[in-house]
Order: structure tokens, then C-alpha cells, then sequence
């Protein structure tokens, strides 16, 4: 199906109408002559709302049955352009939905609140954000959401509308309304025609009241190889030799947000899973991959990192996936699973990859328990990639060369976006990885064994001639992919 339609010269009345359909999300009016109206349905099931539309306006109807592929996308775009020229009835930022179940089943009778915090999540998932903040600035209330890694303000509300839009967001998280002094944790579940979408929610009390963060989790995302997410050559090669070994551990490492439980899935979806148990245990489960067994943690069941491992272990696992090292007890009893034969994947927040090893340390393991078990290091962040409609070469300023120490490596012109619809005027569009990576040699094991800082490490890297990320960052701008102050901006020179 490759005919646009102008959904603009659709008529206001019938739009209206479509509005009052609690199956709206079954079919699109698309087009309105003086005697027919053509209607796309989602299958043959819905013939009656479409002849039942068309008999309310008066109309003969014409049918069309489209795939999913074509009809899903239009549904958003038709809802998200009609919800707008209504919304200046009610209220000048509102949206489209219901409880928070299905995002294009929202409806005219719902409450102004619903809308405004509904559009609001629609508008954010369907741009690609990976979070919304709602929170109170000075004498405003403010929406922002974050986009390839860069938090911007979309929406600028009364301050009246503060409380109740929080009030309405618990609701949905299936949190305590009444309770604002104390910061609470929830989840919602949501559908957006084919998407399926986990929000967790975390409010914060504040200075000027009560803050929501939403980290938006699109399940129906497919995992991108470990190509596509930026590894190549000799590090990509040791990344795969490793995931290959029966035991150890593998910690990827990274501030939150930087891709880290995405490159270890990207790993597990190359292994071969029939003849292997792969088992992982998440706070909360990020992404769906057949032929593993995925555990979430669950609190309140006594349900944690640590004891869910050792539950693991009576499971006859090859692999474990380990959501985060967050503590003593888990990373001890990760580092036991690894020296009774198992393979151990894991993320921990650290700033690169050598520091990593002095914080497993710093969490009371034992340097010949961590000498023997750990494998490989990958320290990762994600550079936003250039627009490919705007780029242009241009020279490096003095400033740029400056924040580098004035490197030697550095070009002396580089590819920068300029900004186009395409882009949302940024001059970036999606993101790239870059990595460090430090195996774990029989010398780097002696290190361990020393205690060293991770100065020492990183020295030792550097020896061994393995890459940083500033060096890796610096070969992207060299091939044009991102800009020496974006690489600046993700590692903090």
C-alpha cells in the first residue's frame, strides 16, 4: 500500500464523528466526496463501524482492507492531527487516550487531564524519547523529553496544572495519590497500536513540587546486531570470542541511559540458544528474545538480583544475565555463579571500563576471587550520529582542539549537521556506540590480584594498545559518522 492521504481535507464534522467510536482504532475515515466516503479498515470485522459512519453522515462508504504495516502508522498520524485541531476546546496541550491502556483509544468525553497526559506519551514514544520529565520550574510547569541522549522542553503548562497532571500520572502507575512526601516507583503498561510499551514512573518531591520521571521501554523494538550498535574489527572480534566461553564474567559498564543492557542482547541474540539455557533476571525485563527464560525482579516477593541468581544456579544455566551489579551480595553471588561454570552477563555504573574493577573491589570482593572470574571490561557511551539530509564539512575551531589537549590525531575539518525537518532542526538523527574494551590477560589478572587504582589499569590498557573511547569517538568523526564536541560532550574530557 503506497497511496498518501491528505488528512487535512477530511471534514471537520467527520472527524467529529470518527471521535465518538470507541473502536476508532479498528478504522480511518480518508477521504470524503459529495456522495462517498472511503473508509481503510484494519480487517473485515470492522465493515460495521465504517457503513455505520457513513450512514451518519449521509453517505454511501467504499472499503478498503490495508496491512497492518500501512494502517497503524496513519492511525497515529490521523489521531495526532485531528486531536491537535480539537484540543483548543479544552485546553491548548492535551492527548489521546483512555486508562493508559491503549494510547489511540482515546475519545472527546475524556477528562482534559487524560488527554493532556496521554497526548503527551503518545507524542514522546511516536518521536523516539527515552524519557519524560514533568516537573515544576519557578512559576511553570514543564515537560521535557529526551531524545538521543539530549533532554529538551516540548511543553510549558500552567502551574495549576502541576498537582493534578501528577496526581493523574500515580494514577496510571498504580501509585499512593495521597502520598507526596516521599518519592514512590510504578508502571504502566501501554499499547500504541502494534507497540507495546513498559513507562516506569518515579516521582520525586521537590522545592517546587512533586517531579515524574517516565524511562519509556519500547518492547516491539527489534534488537539491533552488534555491528549496527557501532563494535568493529578486533573489538568486535573479542567481544564475540568471549561471549563464546563457557565461563566468566562480562560487565559492560556505562552511566544509565548508554546503551548497556542493549549491547549485551545484541550479544545473546548471535549465540546459538537451542542448546543452550540462557536465563537473565532485569529490574524491569527491556526487551523480548525467544529462547530464553527472563526473570524480573520482584521485591516485594523477596525476589532480587542475588537471591533470583541463586535460584539460577538449581536451574541448570550456561548463561546468566544479570540486569545490574547494584551490590555486595549481588555481585558475590555473580562472581560465585561464574567460578562454578557459568557464563555471567552484566552492567555496572561506572564512568569506564578500568574503574569497573576497582569497584567490584570497593563492594568487598576478593582480588583472586575477581582475578580468576572476570573476562572482559566494555566501558561504552553513545555519540548522536550526524544527519545524513544536512551534513556539510566544516574547519575545527581552536576552542574544539583545545578540549582535546590539543592531540595530535585530531582532523583538521570535520562533518557537522546543519539542521532540517528531518532532524527536528538538531542536526543529529539516532546514535552510535563508542567503546573500550580490556580483557582480562593473565598480567591484567596479577594487576587485579595487586589491588591496583584504575589508573594503573588504564595505563595498562593503553600499553596493550586497546582503544579508549575518546580514540574511538575521534575515528567516527574521522569517517564523518558524529563531531569532536558531541564526543566531548558523552565522555567528559
Amino acid at each position: 500500500m503506497s497511496k498518501s492521504y491528505d488528512l487535512n481535507l477530511v471534514p471537520r464534522e467527520v472527524v467529529d464523528m470518527f471521535l465518538t467510536f470507541p473502536q476508532r482504532s479498528e478504522f480511518i475515515p480518508v477521504e470524503v466526496g459529495e456522495k462517498e466516503i472511503k473508509i481503510l479498515l484494519q480487517n473485515e470485522s470492522s465493515l460495521p463501524m465504517a457503513d455505520f459512519l457513513a450512514w451518519k453522515i449521509g453517505k454511501k462508504v467504499k472499503t478498503e482492507v490495508v496491512d497492518e504495516e500501512f494502517f497503524f502508522p496513519l492511525l497515529e498520524q490521523a489521531l495526532t492531527v485531528w486531536e491537535e485541531e480539537s484540543a483548543l476546546e479544552s485546553d491548548s496541550d492535551e492527548e489521546d487516550s483512555e486508562d493508559g491502556q491503549d494510547l489511540l483509544g482515546w475519545s472527546h468525553d475524556d477528562a482534559p487531564i487524560v488527554r493532556l497526559v496521554n497526548k503527551t506519551l503518545h507524542q514522546a514514544i511516536s518521536t523516539g524519547a527515552s524519557d519524560v520529565h514533568f516537573e515544576g520550574q519557578g512559576n511553570g510547569f514543564v515537560v521535557r523529553y529526551r531524545q538521543d541522549g539530549v533532554l529538551k522542553a516540548v511543553k510549558r503548562l500552567d502551574k495549576g496544572l502541576h498537582p493534578t497532571v501528577i496526581a493523574r500520572i500515580k494514577v496510571m502507575g498504580e501509585m499512593d495519590v495521597a502520598e507526596s512526601r516521599k518519592p514512590q516507583d510504578g508502571r504502566i503498561f501501554l499499547k500504541l497500536g502494534q507497540k507495546e510499551v513498559d513507562v516506569r514512573v518515579s516521582t520525586i518531591p521537590t522545592m517546587n513540587g512533586e517531579k515524574a520521571v517516565l524511562r519509556i521501554l519500547d518492547r516491539s523494538k527489534n534488537i539491533l546486531n552488534l555491528e549496527d550498535l557501532g563494535l568493529k574489527g578486533q573489538d568486535l572480534a573479542l567481544f564475540r570470542k568471549v561471549l563464546a566461553q563457557p565461563h566468566g564474567i562480562v560487565l559492560v559498564t556505562g552511566p544509565t541511559g548508554s546503551g548497556k543492557t542493549t549491547s549485551l542482547y545484541a550479544g545473546l541474540s548471535e549465540l546459538p540458544r537451542d542448546d543452550k539455557n540462557i536465563v537473565t533476571v532485569e529490574d524491569p525485563v527491556e526487551y523480548q528474545l525467544s529462547g530464553i527464560n527472563q526473570v524480573q525482579v520482584n521485591k516485594a516477593a523477596g525476589m532480587t538480583f542475588a537471591t533470583t541468581i541463586r535460584s539460577f544456579l538449581r536451574q541448570d544455566p550456561d548463561i546468566i544475565l544479570v540486569g545490574e551489579i547494584r551490590d555486595q551480595e549481588t555481585a558475590s553471588t555473580a562472581v560465585q555463579a561464574s567460578l562454578t561454570g557459568h557464563l555471567v552477563l552484566s552492567t555496572l555504573h561506572t564512568n569506564d571500563a578500568a574503574t569497573a574493577v576497582t569497584r567490584m573491589l570497593d563492594m568487598g570482593i576478593e582480588p583472586f576471587l575477581l582475578a580468576s572470574s572476570l573476562s572482559l571490561v566494555l566501558g561504552q557511551r553513545l555519540v548522536r550520529v550526524n544527519c545524513r539530509h544536512c551534513s556539510r564539512e566544516v574547519e575545527v575551531s581552536e576552542n574544539t582542539y583545545k578540549l582535546f589537549d590539543d592531540r595530535e590525531d585530531l582532523p583538521a575539518r570535520q562533518t557537522v549537521g546543519a539542521g532540517c525537518e528531518h532532524c527536528n532542526f538538531t542536526g543529529f538523527s539516532g546514535r552510535r556506540g563508542v567503546y573500550e574494551l580490556i580483557p582480562v590477560t593473565e598480567d591484567m589478572r596479577g594487576l587485579i590480584m595487586d589491588a591496583v587504582s584504575s589508573d594503573t589499569i588504564k595505563a595498562y590498557a593503553k600499553k596493550m594498545g586497546r582503544e579508549t573511547m575518546v580514540d574511538h569517538g575521534i575515528r567516527l568523526v574521522q569517517e564523518g559518522v558524529t563531531t569532536l564536541e558531541e564526543v566531548v560532550r558523552v565522555t567528559k574530557l
